[in-house]
């Protein structure tokens, strides 16, 4: 399946639709206020612990398809009183507006539409519209994804103690575009259409990048644990994750590679709000190739560093998350030295018998993130506990083995990189293009009655 590039066809004559985001829209289009298309916008309701007698699912903000613009499984049931069910009820065609939540690269007010069959109740934090009859349920989802996707909605937001609350009267006082009803089910059956085509290719490439993904572990993990070698004399090493290892190799624990004077340990505890001129200090969720940079990390004061100083970095020093996205591990660059760390990343020196490249990739090679893993503490936040990860056991062979090894890997996987950097910028692509297509479908800049027949 593929898209090839092409030219839609434009409508005859435009007008100036008076609106900025609009700019100019076909002349037998209309302009209206958001309101104008729904009948109400009404809160819902969150209801009462399941008793077993007026149970009805609750759709929640997590169940919204923020791709598909649907609302997708139901897991959530509530008790709710029948009265109020029929009077606030879902039925399908509605639209759902994301009302509280949201965050700084996901802000609120998403619209999803309801095409379900059951009964159902949404939460407290989404409003329920039903739509009125001129209007096309799917063409007006559409409408607001574009406008989500231009960001019209964040002019309506109001924070509230880090939650951002949307002023729904002040959204739909927003102005759209809009034909006749026959046109607009027209452009709703393009988008669908040629949507699903772009989310399919999508889904291709995510999971051939997942692929080259589980390839690239495999490759890590048998040159770690096997060596490069094909005949090797092998023996148990003792350690379970680990299995067999070549003869002449050692097992050691993490802590016995790293020199005494600087030991495995996390850092700052409470590093304080983040400082313009001060101390860069790298978190857990900073601690991945592309984003260990110096001008991707917050600062702390001089004052509160300096109590820190034996947890400061040197290039070259592998810096390793422990708190959150556990596991990733990444090499300190040389504009970094001097640099700190928080509570959620570890530092991990090593002796000059060890070469660094080599315990990077042994750090995440499957054997060795299982023992840690087994261990991680912690419901909402998962975390590694340091001792363990001291603790530790690799496969160690000789340093000459260990720079063939990092040397292998890192050719191996340049390769495979440069493939899942490709594929994910063709995804970026498509993506964009998607949210172009909808943008100029639903304003009027293209025609596509011909394109559906």
């Amino acid at each position: 399946m593929s898209i090839a590039p092409r030219r839609y066809q434009r409508f005859h004559a435009y007008k100036d639709s008076g609106v900025e985001w609009l700019g100019e829209i076909p002349t037998h289009w209309a302009v209206t206020h958001l309101r104008a298309t729904v009948t109400e916008c009404q809160n819902g309701i969150w209801g009462d612990e399941p008793d077993g007698r007026f149970d009805v699912p609750c759709v929640r903000v997590a169940d919204f398809d923020r791709v598909t613009f649907r609302v997708g499984d139901v897991p959530t049931i509530r008790s709710v009183d029948p009265r109020v069910v029929a009077a606030r009820g879902l039925r399908a065609g509605n639209l759902l507006l994301e009302k509280s939540g949201g965050g700084e690269n996901q802000p609120v007010g998403t619209v999803v539409l309801y095409d379900r069959e059951e009964l159902s109740v949404c939460s407290n934090f989404i409003a329920r519209m039903p739509v009125a009859p001129s209007f096309d349920p799917r063409f007006l989802t559409y409408v607001h994804a574009a406008m989500y996707a231009l960001r019209l909605n964040t002019k309506s937001i109001k924070q509230n103690t880090g939650i951002q609350n949307l002023d729904s009267d002040s959204y739909l006082r927003e102005s759209v575009g809009f034909p006749e009803l026959q046109e607009q089910r027209t452009i709703a059956a393009f988008l669908d259409h040629e949507t699903a085509k772009i989310d399919a290719l999508v889904v291709k490439k995510e999971r051939l990048i997942e692929l080259l993904r589980k390839k690239r572990n495999a490759l890590i993990t048998h040159a770690i644990t096997k060596g490069l070698g094909a005949g090797v004399p092998m023996r148990d090493s003792g350690v379970g994750w680990i299995g067999q290892i070549p003869r002449h190799w050692n097992v050691k624990r993490l802590w016995h590679l790293t020199p005494i004077d600087r030991r495995i340990m996390y850092g700052i505890v409470l590093p304080g709000p983040n400082v313009d001129d001060g101390v860069p200090i790298v978190k857990g969720g900073d601690v991945a190739e592309n984003r260990l940079r110096l001008d991707r990390l917050s600062r702390t004061t001089f004052e509160i560093e300096r109590s820190y100083a034996r947890s400061r970095l040197r290039g070259r020093d592998l810096v390793f998350a422990i708190r959150g996205s556990i596991g990733e591990v990444a090499m300190v660059p040389d504009e970094l030295g001097g640099a700190n760390l928080t509570q959620d990343a570890a530092r991990i020196s090593y002796t000059t018998e060890t070469e660094g490249t080599w315990l990077l990739y042994a750090l995440k090679s499957s054997p060795i993130f299982a023992q840690l893993e087994s261990g991680a503490l912690g419901a909402t936040i998962r975390g590694i506990n340091i001792r363990d990860l001291k603790r530790a056991l690799l496969p160690v062979p000789p340093h000459d083995e260990q720079c063939a090894i990092s040397s292998f890997l890192s050719r191996q996987n340049a390769r495979t990189d440069s493939i899942i950097c490709a594929m994910s910028e063709a995804i970026g692509r498509l993506r964009e293009f998607r949210t172009s297509l909808i943008s100029a479908a639903v304003t009027g800049k293209i025609d596509v009655r011909e394109e559906v027949r």
